[in-house]
Order: structure tokens, then C-alpha cells, then sequence
């Protein structure tokens, strides 16, 4: 959660299908739709150029975004981002309408806090990151922008599960609602992981024969 306020013009725009976006592309705009609140879906449009600006903040993704229509202002959620394969290019984004107050679903990253002075890590030990993000639970305006997990004392053999994580108020990690207890990040010693390394390669079929 961020006290930074994120907002974009958007228009509404008339056509479907790969022509009409295609169109749209050439003119600097990128399609997009905005859907949720048991309202019909609306097809709009966004500048590419104050898209970009926009997506270059990381909050953004875990933020409520004002949509700015000329008539009008709408509250969302980015749901999906379409890329180009091999662009820096976006060229669909899925907005999910949402309300103060309300609560939904959203996966958030996981950061992990003092790698550089993590016990098993200066001991010798392989950090093992086993989650990356998570999905999280909680009222708009509330959803944090990541996960913090501080493995400082985390030693070699060790690992921390999602059921060790301390999130802020309101906050709820829905795989533990599922008793889904995920291993978010362990420590192997070095040894281990070399000889897994080795079993990988012998059992790795021969090509020189």
C-alpha cells in the first residue's frame, strides 16, 4: 500500500478482434477492456506513451488505478498484461473495477530481506528461493506492494513456509486458506547442491555416441 495516487486517461472504443487493435496499435494507443462488478465488460483505450510512464512504477501493479474517462472516473485493478514476445511492448492490459473497501485477490512479489547477511549464506549455504510471489487476500487500498521476508538467521538445512510470515493487518495468504503451506525459501549446503548437479548430468541421456 502506497499513498501514491496512479491514474490514466482512458476512452471508450468501438470494434473488436485483431484489425481494430492492430489499428489502434499504429495511432499510439493500446486496447484494453475493463471488466468486474457484475457490469458488461467495456472495451477502452489507453495512450502506449503515458502507459509506459505509468508501468515503469512497480506500485502500480498492486495499487488502485484511476481510470479518467471523459465523462466519468473508474477504480481498478490490473488484472493482465498482454506483452509482445519479444517487444518491450504492451499490447493488451485486463482492468478488474473495484471499490473502496472491497476485498480481492492479487499475487504480490516476495521480497527477501538481508541476503547479503543471511547465516547459512555466509556459512557456505545455497539460497534457495522457492516462491517469488504470492497471492494475497485483502481490502483495496490495503494490499501491500510485497511480501517482506528477513532471512537473517536462517541457517544451512533450514527453510521458511508461508505459515512464518508475518503480513501486515488485513492481509490474509490465500494458499494457507487452502492448507496450502508452500516453502517460500530454504538453505542447502553447497555439497548438496553439487552432487544434485551431478545426478542431473549422469542421468542426462549421452549425445556423443
Amino acid at each position: 500500500m502506497t499513498d501514491v495516487q496512479f491514474s490514466i486517461p482512458a476512452r471508450e472504443r468501438d470494434g473488436h478482434g485483431r484489425r481494430p487493435s492492430r489499428r489502434l496499435r499504429r495511432e499510439g494507443q493500446v486496447p484494453a477492456v475493463l471488466y468486474g462488478d457484475g457490469k458488461p465488460a467495456n472495451p477502452l483505450s489507453l495512450e502506449a506513451r503515458v502507459l509506459r510512464k505509468l508501468l515503469a512504477d512497480e506500485r502500480v501493479f498492486t495499487n488502485v488505478i484511476t481510470l479518467e474517462f471523459p465523462d466519468r472516473k473508474e477504480t481498478a485493478l490490473i488484472r493482465d498484461l498482454q506483452m509482445h514476445p519479444y517487444k518491450e511492448e504492451v499490447l493488451h492490459v485486463d482492468f478488474l473495477r473495484v471499490h473502496a473497501g472491497e476485498r480481492v485477490t492479487l499475487h504480490v512479489p516476495i521480497h527477501f530481506e538481508n541476503e547479503a547477511t543471511c547465516v547459512g549464506v555466509k556459512s557456505g549455504g545455497v539460497l534457495h528461493r522457492a516462491l517469488v510471489e504470492v497471492e494475497v487476500e485483502a481490502p483495496v487500498g490495503q494490499l501491500p506492494e510485497a511480501i517482506v521476508v528477513d532471512i537473517a538467521q536462517l541457517q544451512v538445512g533450514e527453510s521458511i513456509h508461508l505459515s512464518q510470515i508475518t503480513v501486515p493487518a488485513g492481509v490474509k495468504l490465500v494458499p494457507l486458506s487452502h492448507d496450502d503451506d508452500k516453502e517460500v525459501v530454504s538453505v542447502h549446503s553447497a555439497r548438496t547442491g553439487a552432487e544434485a548437479d551431478e545426478e542431473t548430468a549422469e542421468s542426462a541421456p549421452s549425445t556423443g555416441e
